[in-house]
């Protein structure tokens, strides 16, 4: 029998008067160096309680840029391939924001943070299209649209 195995990863869309919190991923990253994204990571196995997805987004956020976040909900989830091979399950969360100044706390992961509006979003030369496509989808659920 062949066995099955995914990383699971969770995306933090966090929304704060229209505005999205996007990180700048640092060059010392693997996987999009420089580019914008929203803050994220992997599950964690500790997890046991039922709201895994919704305690990893909450950690990330905090851990990566030092922001509280209140209710989490799904948005939408896919599979991707990464670089090194492994296969990964992606989750797309909208957060809340609760409070906290956004600033780079894990600086081996981000270099810089952004408030940023949808189409300002669209605009840049600095946003992967799988980062557009997920503002689109929190924008579809944000607005019922």
């Amino acid at each position: 029998m062949e066995e099955y195995a995914y990383v699971v990863n969770v995306d933090a869309a966090v929304v704060r008067n229209d505005e999205y919190l996007l990180i700048e991923r640092s060059e010392q990253e693997d996987h999009a160096a420089g580019l914008l994204g929203f803050p994220g990571g992997k599950v964690e196995s500790s997890t046991g309680d039922g709201s895994a997805i919704e305690r990893t987004a909450a950690r990330e956020v905090a851990e990566e840029v030092g922001v509280e976040v209140g209710t989490v909900e799904y948005v939408h989830s896919s599979t991707f391939e990464a670089d090194d091979g492994t296969p990964c399950l992606n989750v797309v969360t909208c957060c809340e924001y609760a409070g906290g100044e956004a600033r780079p706390r894990a600086t081996e992961e981000v270099a810089a943070v952004h408030w940023l509006a949808a189409d300002e979003i669209e605009a840049r030369n600095d946003v992967p299209e799988f980062t557009e496509q997920y503002v689109r989808l929190v924008e579809e659920f944000r607005t019922g649209e």
